[in-house]
């Protein structure tokens, strides 16, 4: 079993599966409006986010959240939500080898405002990392 506190092991994994969200999403998108097919992505998160809190009995009552968490929460879902349908209407018109690679501009994004909101201090060895994915989506922003 994974470590709860393995980090880049539940990195990894997310990888694996957003890259398997992109080839499944892009064979599901045909015949299917890309905000229709969100909304159905949507409803089986749901289910299963629900299944999985329930059996693991993490459920509590939302209205123990502060009202700061469930701000920065409902935030994140309204974000989250904006990128999904963004995310299914570039996989809709454009190559899945594009779009997702593209969609990863977010983790220069995140480094950024990770600093300028969090405080945090990537390492020049982390910053070379991050510049090197932000040259790979502008490279693949050009068309030939």
């Amino acid at each position: 079993m994974i470590s709860t506190n393995d980090w880049f092991t539940w990195a990894l994994l997310s990888a694996f599966f957003a890259a398997m969200t992109a080839i499944f999403a892009k064979v599901g998108l045909e015949g299917v409006d890309s905000d229709y097919a969100t909304l159905v992505r949507t409803f089986v998160i749901f289910w299963i986010l629900a299944m999985f809190v329930g059996i693991t009995h993490k459920w509590r009552t939302p209205f123990s959240l502060t009202p700061r968490t469930v701000l920065f929460l409902v935030l994140s879902g309204v974000a989250t939500g904006a990128s999904w349908v963004c995310y299914f209407r570039a996989l809709k018109v454009g190559a899945a080898s594009k779009v997702a690679p593209v969609d990863k501009l977010s983790l220069v994004l995140v480094a950024i405002f990770a600093t300028i909101f969090l405080g945090e201090r990537p390492n020049l060895r982390e910053w070379l990392g991050i510049a090197m994915v932000g040259l790979g989506v502008i490279i693949l922003g050009f068309k030939r």
